[in-house]
């Protein structure tokens, strides 16, 4: 089995970079979907119905699978053989940096919730400052992969 693995490592790791991109791509615009269904609130129901829409399909149908392809490849290539060396410091700070943006990604799908329901407390303008934790954990995170500074 790892030595399929092995033979397949292009693949995974093509496979596992697209899941990255799209994942990075609804968890950088699902943000400002809520800033701007947050500017809105006082809008008609088809503008929230609108938003709603939007940002549920942006979960369901990109954000939600994109993350688990992102972790389904990622655990197929560090099951390859000497791709990573777990003393050094560096994995341990991506996989925390993973784990954190898995961690936003469920807040983001319970913000959803609230928005939907017209309970979110949370201001349109710190929406729009949340939409900078994506890009900050994908900076360290690529970083860590390919400078390895630890």
């Amino acid at each position: 089995m790892l030595a399929l693995l092995g033979n397949l490592y292009p693949w995974l790791k093509a496979l596992h970079v697209i899941a990255v991109i799209a994942w990075m791509a609804a968890l950088l615009y699902l943000p400002r979907l809520y800033h701007y269904h947050q500017l809105e609130n006082s809008a008609g129901r088809d503008v929230q119905q609108l938003f709603t829409t939007m940002e549920s399909r942006l979960l369901r149908i990109i954000g939600t699978p994109a993350m688990m392809a992102t972790w389904f490849f990622g655990l197929l290539l560090i099951s390859v053989h000497g791709l990573i060396e777990w003393s050094q410091i560096w994995p341990w700070v991506k996989l925390a940096a993973i784990v954190t943006m898995t961690w936003f990604h469920f807040w983001l799908a319970a913000r959803r919730k609230d928005l939907e329901r017209g309970e979110c407390r949370i201001s349109a303008r710190r929406f729009k400052l949340l939409n900078e934790i994506p890009s900050v954990l994908i900076i360290i995170i690529v970083i860590m992969v390919i400078v390895r500074p630890f």
